[in-house]
C-alpha cells in the first residue's frame, strides 16, 4: 500500500459532523462524479470510498442508488466501481453542484462557509483524486486533481484560507493540479484533515530524512576541508623544497625557518594544528594568521628562486 493509500484509509474511517457531509459529498462528485442523461453519476477504484458515499448519502438524504460494478480495463488495470443516483435533482441541490447549466464547475459558498466544512471538502477532494508521495522519496510533492480550472482555483483558495498555500499547474486543457511541495505545509494538512497516523509517520520519516542530509552536509564540508588542507599543504612543502634545493635555508628568518620545520614534521596537518604543535615545539604560540603569512613569504622566495634558476640556465 502507497502512503497516499495508507492517508486516504484513514481518511475513510475518520468521523464526519453531519454539518460536514454536504462539503465532503461535494468534493467527491464534482471531481469523480458526472451528470448525465438526468442521472447523477460517481465512478472510484475504491471499493470503500463507494460504501462510505452511499452510507452517508442514505443516512443524510434518503435517495435512491444503484451501484455498478465494472469489468477491469485492460489498458489501466483498473476495476471501476460506479454508483448511480436516478434522480438527483434534490442532491445535486443539497451539494450545490449545478450553477446555472455548468456540473461542478465552482464550489459552492454556503457549504464551506464553516471552517469545519473547508476541511471535509478537501478531505472529499484528496480522496477523490488526490496523491502524495512517499516520506522516504527523495521530494514532497502532494496534489489534487480536478477538470476546470475555476473549481482549481476555488480549492486552491480553501488551501490559502485554511493558511495552506497551494501552487496551480495546467498540465493539459482538462486536468489541472492544485499542489504543495513544502513538506511543513504538507504536514500541516495531513494534521488539519485529522490523518494523525499517516502525520506521524511523515514526520517521522522527514526528520530522519533532514538528520540524514545534515550529517551528509557536514561531512561534505569537512571532505571539502580536508582537500584544501592536504592541497594547501602540499604546495607549502612542495615550496620547501625548492628552498632546500636551488636556495639558501640556512640564511632564512628564525620564523620561517621555524615554519618549515613544522610543515616537515606534520605533513597532513591544517594551519590551525600547526599552531597548536608550535606550543609544544617551540614553547610559542604561532597564530594562524601569523603561520600563513610565513608561507606566502615562503613561495615567494621559492618563486625568486626558481626564476634565479632558470635565468642562470638559460644565459648558459
Amino acid at each position: 500500500m502507497s502512503f497516499a493509500q495508507t492517508v486516504k484509509q484513514e481518511l475513510l474511517q475518520s468521523a464526519l459532523d453531519p454539518q460536514e457531509t454536504p462539503a465532503f459529498l461535494s468534493a467527491l462528485f464534482a471531481i469523480n462524479g458526472q451528470y448525465k442523461d438526468g442521472e447523477l453519476i460517481f465512478k472510484s477504484v475504491s471499493l470503500g470510498l463507494i460504501r462510505r458515499v452511499v452510507g452517508l448519502i442514505k443516512s443524510t438524504y434518503d435517495v435512491p442508488i444503484e451501484i455498478v460494478h465494472e469489468p477491469e480495463e485492460e489498458k489501466l488495470h483498473l476495476k471501476y466501481h460506479y454508483l448511480r443516483v436516478p434522480h438527483p435533482d434534490a442532491l445535486i441541490h443539497e451539494l450545490g453542484l449545478l450553477e446555472g447549466m455548468h456540473y461542478a464547475e465552482r464550489i459552492d459558498e454556503v457549504i464551506t462557509t464553516r471552517k469545519d466544512a473547508k476541511v471535509a471538502y478537501l478531505k472529499g477532494a484528496f480522496l477523490a483524486s488526490g496523491s502524495l508521495n512517499s516520506p522516504q522519496s527523495s521530494s514532497y510533492h502532494l496534489e489534487i486533481r480536478v477538470h476546470t480550472m475555476k473549481l482549481a482555483e476555488d480549492i486552491q483558495g480553501l488551501f490559502g484560507e485554511l493558511g495552506l498555500p497551494a501552487k496551480i499547474h495546467q498540465k493539459r486543457k482538462s486536468l489541472i493540479i492544485i499542489y504543495i511541495k513544502e513538506s511543513e505545509k504538507i504536514a500541516d494538512l495531513l494534521r488539519t484533515v485529522g490523518a494523525r497516523n499517516a502525520l506521524f509517520t511523515f514526520e517521522d520519516e522527514r526528520i530522519k530524512r533532514d538528520f540524514y542530509n545534515s550529517i551528509t552536509r557536514v561531512m561534505n564540508i569537512e571532505l571539502a576541508n580536508q582537500n584544501k588542507t592536504i592541497l594547501a599543504a602540499d604546495k607549502q612543502l612542495k615550496n620547501i623544497a625548492i628552498l632546500e634545493n636551488i636556495g639558501d635555508v640556512e640564511t632564512l628568518p628564525s620564523g620561517l625557518i621555524e615554519a618549515i620545520s613544522l610543515r616537515k614534521k606534520y605533513p597532513d596537518l591544517s594551519l590551525i594544528e600547526l599552531s597548536m604543535k608550535a606550543e609544544n615545539d617551540y614553547h610559542k604560540r604561532i597564530s594562524k594568521s601569523g603561520l600563513n603569512h610565513r608561507f606566502r613569504q615562503i613561495e615567494a622566495l621559492a618563486k625568486e628562486a626558481m626564476e634565479g634558476y632558470h635565468a642562470t640556465h638559460t644565459r648558459r
